[in-house]
């Protein structure tokens, strides 16, 4: 069983920076795909990065192509999510997930992923 906890959320002002860590309790987190998702209250949860084996780096999501960035330390069984140039808009829970070890590469479909963190709170206010 994969778990995740992801920290690093906070209070933020807009235009600075904040990275999010997903720390996974696994023998090896090589071969799994690491997907970053956020969801508003009330809202379906959004796809914004996935970096795998297989693809490499993904931004999924618009709105945060060139201010997040996404990395893996396999060694540290870490998947960060860099945050630059944060808006108010970026204000949610973010949280991390986990393909199964047999699939390798990203998708942008929550339902493709097997194992999620509890979430953490992201505010950008001034």
């Amino acid at each position: 069983q994969l778990r995740l906890v992801e920290s690093g959320g906070g209070l933020v002002q807009p235009g600075g920076s904040l990275r999010l860590a997903c720390a996974a309790s696994v023998y090896s987190l090589d071969n799994y795909s690491i997907g970053w998702f956020r969801q508003a209250p009330g809202k379906e949860r959004e796809a914004v990065a996935c970096i795998s084996r297989t693809d490499g780096a993904k931004i999924w999501t618009d709105s945060v192509k060139g201010r997040f960035t996404i990395s893996r330390d396999n060694a540290k069984k870490m998947v960060y999510l860099q945050m630059n140039s944060v808006k108010p808009e970026d204000t949610v829970v973010y949280y991390c997930a986990a393909r199964g070890s047999m699939n390798n590469y990203c998708t942008a479909y929550d339902v493709g992923y097997d194992y999620w963190g509890q979430g953490t709170q992201v505010t950008v206010s001034s």
